[in-house]
């Protein structure tokens, strides 16, 4: 166990974890070894398929400052989609409600990175955590901010308190040479005038956010903003307490692509999913927890990190349920 500094702002609304996540972890991490190594690696991105699928790690931190972790929770990765939800909350900063108006809030009931509903629904993608919504997302990030790329990374620093987070350019030239799809997402968003910068540039810029390399822990850090009404782990407020609810809700409703029902029955927190095998769930006011697993099922969601995460609230009883 390791303690993290978290500021005292807020305190008297933190409480303090009596349940021994540690032990915890420790028995999920038992447990899930039959399936550790099942599942496919995301070899559609070549560096990705270069990852050994017999990783797992697992972190929780808790709104008090107690982080508990098991396996490989202290090794980066490629977080890919979990970072539209931090894309998403520096965008909600900088234009609020208004982003609704170019992307919705509904599930999409499609895989992550489907056409199908762009033509019928005039280029407003279903969401934000859909590939095509990201990339409205990071088209407004592009619009509003200069040096907007790294504005993005210098929001992962703040939010975590880690400084040395970087993009993994191996990562996003891979991205690019296979992204075939997401440039059709791009240009047929812009032939709807739902993008204002160049598709060149807002596919540029998503490929970088997606190659963003994280540990567990890190992420656990990261994202506690989400559990704590907006305050990082420093004392800084992020984002605004109704905002921060409003990016929970999507993440319930929206953060597992089209498994987003079977993730509210199972496992009942807000998630996001990446397709470098890494699972983010917040319980507000409680913890934030990650896993990583590099493989994947079906729909793209980390086969060995859905099962922890399901097994973490059936053994605590904690969830927003």
């Amino acid at each position: 166990m390791m303690a993290v500094f978290l500021s005292s702002k807020h305190s008297d609304e933190l409480p303090m974890a009596s349940t021994d996540f540690q032990t915890v972890l420790e028995e999920i991490h038992q447990e899930v070894q039959p399936l550790i190594g099942q599942g496919e690696v995301a070899s559609y991105i070549p560096e990705l398929a270069c990852v050994p699928g017999h990783k797992f790690g697992m972190a929780l931190l808790t709104c008090d400052g107690q982080m508990f972790s098991v396996g490989d929770a202290a090794e980066r990765f490629s977080i890919q989609s979990i970072s539209k939800v931090l894309s998403l909350a520096l965008a909600i900063q900088q234009v609020g409600t208004s982003l609704w108006k170019r992307v919705g809030r509904e599930p999409s009931g499609s895989a992550f990175n489907s056409l199908v509903q762009l033509e019928s629904e005039e280029g407003i993608p279903r969401n934000p955590f859909i590939n095509a919504g990201a990339l409205v997302v990071t088209d407004v990030i592009l619009t509003e901010l200069e040096e907007a790329t790294q504005t993005v990374l210098n929001f992962v620093h703040r939010a975590s308190g880690v400084n040395d987070i970087a993009f993994d350019d191996s990562i996003a030239a891979s991205e690019k040479l296979a992204g075939y799809r997401n440039v059709a997402l791009a240009n047929f968003i812009r032939a709807f005038d739902n993008l204002d910068n160049e598709p060149a540039d807002v596919l540029a810029a998503y490929f970088k956010h997606c190659s963003i390399a994280m540990s567990c822990e890190e992420l656990a850090k990261a994202f506690m903003f989400l559990a704590r009404n907006g305050t990082g782990i420093t004392g800084e407020e992020l984002l605004s307490a109704e905002r921060t609810k409003y990016i929970n809700a999507l993440m319930l409703t929206c953060g597992t692509y089209d498994a987003v029902g079977d993730f509210a029955y199972r496992v009942g927190l807000p998630c996001k999913s990446g397709v470098g095998g890494g699972l983010v769930a917040v319980m507000p006011r409680e913890f934030v927890v990650c896993t990583w697993s590099p493989g994947l099922d079906k729909r793209g969601n980390s086969l060995v990190g859905g099962h922890a995460l399901d097994l973490l609230t059936s053994k605590t009883g904690i969830s927003v349920f």
